[in-house]
């Protein structure tokens, strides 16, 4: 059995690890899971992971995977790393800020902002 195609698209700049999505919805079960764990492991790999996650190309996100950002968040957090959403479309960040999650995740408007942030 072949591991399944990846649903990111992964490069390293300086120090930090960015990450785009290669589907424009994010919403099926197991590529959520698929996500979760790549991301995981390029957590894993790094004693203190600077990731930036861009969205550029995500036109809709599911709940599940809200979750996962979570799980990757709290997994970034317990390693002192870091951790940049960024080009969040309009309908997206309304979901992050009804569920509050704004305040959780550092958001940037553009994944050069984010870039910037890292200290």
């Amino acid at each position: 059995m072949t591991a399944p195609e990846s649903r990111l698209r992964i490069r390293k700049q300086d120090q930090v690890t960015i990450v785009e999505f290669v589907d424009r919805n994010i919403l099926d079960e197991g590529n959520i899971a698929q996500i979760g764990e790549e991301i995981g492991a390029i957590v894993n790999e790094d004693p203190s992971p600077k990731l930036l996650i861009s969205f550029a190309n995500v036109d809709h996100l599911s709940s599940a995977a809200l979750g996962a950002l979570i799980t990757i968040n709290s997994k970034i957090k317990g390693k002192d790393g870091q951790l940049r959403l960024a080009d969040i479309n309009d309908q997206i960040i309304e979901v992050f800020r009804i569920t509050r999650l704004d305040r959780l995740f550092q958001i940037q408007p553009t994944a050069r902002e984010a870039l910037a942030s890292f200290a």
